[in-house]
């Protein structure tokens, strides 16, 4: 019979599970499985869970319409300062564009 040794306890990273090595041979003699609870614990928190994504679905609608509307002015906003920066060093070659870089 092999000399009996503690088995070292390692938890992968990715997966949360539990290897057992054997430090004399660096095999593992043993694996457990992470056990994930349950992702919902039963009906009713699923309906409640439900009808709380519909509020934020249409706050984020909200929002993205918001944006939407303001968006022409802070394209304006940054058009004036960039004439405005190119009107203070008219001697700067003006900036590189994304396909000046390939």
């Amino acid at each position: 019979m092999a000399k009996s040794t503690e088995l070292i306890t390692v938890t992968c990273p990715c997966c949360q599970a539990k290897l057992h090595i054997d430090p004399e041979t660096e095999a593992v003699i043993r694996f457990e499985e992470h056990v994930k609870p349950p992702s919902i614990a039963d009906l009713e928190a699923a309906v409640e869970r439900q009808k709380g994504e519909a509020g934020r679905r249409e706050d984020a609608f909200k929002k993205s319409v918001a944006e939407h509307k303001t968006h022409h002015d802070v394209l304006n906003k940054k058009f004036d300062e960039m004439l405005k920066i190119a009107r203070e060093n008219p001697d700067e070659p003006p900036p590189k564009r994304d396909i000046d870089f390939d």
